[in-house]
């Protein structure tokens, strides 16, 4: 893509509304524009970013055993009613009311419309387990957003709901999401930690918080430092296998946000030398609630025995919005973003130092053509602006590799190789540039 037939209106100056990091280079770098209190439109960058962290999502959720469906965003407000939550949710779900005077919601979640659509055509323990999940925007009107789509209104959010004969199939397919949820976060270069969490409107007695560690998360929590290290599961994994080892592996160390958080039996497992107190950012949580939407709205399966019993239940959910602005928070510097290659909006930088320059521009325009070729999504900076100026904006949109051409080099026959996140430079041949990133 040529940055000059391309739209990423960088900022020079930070904007005052934004109070974290992530928030003022997002707005800066020309991934967001903020509409209204909490409610963002996605620009060309922030959009791909979206899409390469969903798609992630999306692999990981696959390999595991669910199935993608998709739901709407407005519900009936009678299900919410069936379930008892209409009421008890509280002022963060919008109610609306359309011109035939029928109540709905914009839906915060999708207990009840996933519960409604399993118990319409799922009736045999033959059709268990069942995995259903989409990919779908959600809006929970928050009292106080802040913090850019860090904590808004409007949000993008992958949720999956499992359904299972009994309590022993049920922690299986819990145990599932959780190990997908490790190697998809791993995917994105992120450190996360799984904690056990409140289960809050949810409902339910089992749930794991997923936190990126970080000084400006909203949660403060506790835990032990080997957890930072222990290794992920590899692509290999059978999910069809016993996962509890891996599960019971992370849960033997203490990790707990400050809801659950039992400070003498931190000090009492924890040595003291490994004990951890910061801050962390939720970005997925995974729930067990049993029967809690199934009693009340009917959703059976006959069993084995031939009698009908409530299905066993758990939801498991992943903000794709917040994980762009959980990300940066974890991988920047004073210079802007870093993105973690996965992720990138772009896989490289191509810099024209001289553009309008004849050698200049048929180098830039060779390697572009070259680099597209071997796979590679490039931004071409053909602009005619300054070279600082060029590296400033480079530097503020974080791709992981920048190639930098201008007339000292090309007389050399050399262009130059920038590591973004280690700043490391090299000079190689437009042949070699190409060969390294075609592999």
């Amino acid at each position: 893509m040529r940055l000059s037939r391309y739209f990423v209106p960088l900022l020079k100056e930070t904007p005052s509304e934004a109070q974290i990091v992530s928030h003022r280079l997002m707005l800066r770098a020309g991934l967001i524009r903020q509409e209204a209190a909490g409610i963002y439109a996605w620009l060309p960058l922030g959009f791909r970013v979206l899409r390469k962290i969903e798609q992630i999502v999306r692999e990981e959720m696959n390999r595991a055993g669910a199935v993608e469906i998709l739901m709407p965003t407005l519900q009936q407000s009678d299900l919410w009613r069936e379930s008892g939550r209409y009421d008890a949710y509280g002022p963060e779900m919008l109610r609306i009311t359309d011109r035939h005077e029928r109540e709905l919601v914009y839906g915060p979640t999708n207990e009840e419309m996933v519960t409604e659509i399993f118990r319409a055509y799922v009736k045999s323990y033959k059709s268990l387990p069942l995995n259903l999940y989409h990919i779908q925007w959600k809006f929970r009107d928050e009292v106080r957003p802040r913090f850019g789509v860090m904590r808004g209104r409007e949000f993008l959010m992958k949720d999956a709901y499992s359904f299972d004969l009994d309590q022993a199939t049920a922690r299986r397919s819990y145990n599932r999401m959780y190990v997908a949820y490790l190697r998809a976060f791993d995917r994105m270069g992120l450190v996360t930690i799984p904690m056990r969490a409140d289960t809050g409107p949810i409902g339910g007695d089992l749930s794991h918080e997923f936190h990126v560690l970080a000084d400006t998360g909203e949660s403060q929590v506790y835990l032990d430092r080997n957890l930072i290290d222990m290794p992920v599961p590899p692509e290999t994994i059978d999910f069809g296998g016993d996962l509890d080892p891996i599960v019971q592996q992370r849960s033997a160390l203490y990790a707990a946000t400050s809801d659950v958080h039992d400070q003498a039996r931190f000090e009492a497992e924890v040595p003291e030398e490994r004990r951890m107190s910061t801050r962390g950012i939720e970005v997925g949580q995974v729930f067990y609630f049993g029967a809690k939407y199934s009693t009340p709205m009917k959703a059976t399966v006959t069993g084995p025995d031939g009698k009908d019993v409530p299905v066993e239940m758990g939801s498991y959910g992943i903000g794709v919005s917040r994980l762009v602005a959980a990300i940066i928070e974890a991988s920047h510097d004073d210079a802007g973003i870093i993105w973690p290659e996965p992720v990138a909006p772009f896989d490289l930088g191509l810099v024209n130092l001289k553009a309008g320059d004849a050698k200049t521009d048929a180098a830039c325009g060779d390697l572009y053509a070259s680099l597209t070729r071997a796979g590679k999504d490039v931004l071409y900076d053909d602009t005619a602006e300054r070279p600082g100026a060029k590296f400033a904006g480079m530097d503020l949109i974080g791709l992981p590799w920048q190639v930098v051409v201008g007339p000292r080099g090309l007389e050399k026959g050399l262009v130059e190789v920038k590591n973004r996140k280690t700043g490391a430079k090299e000079e190689l041949s437009a042949d070699e540039v190409v060969n390294r990133f075609a592999k």
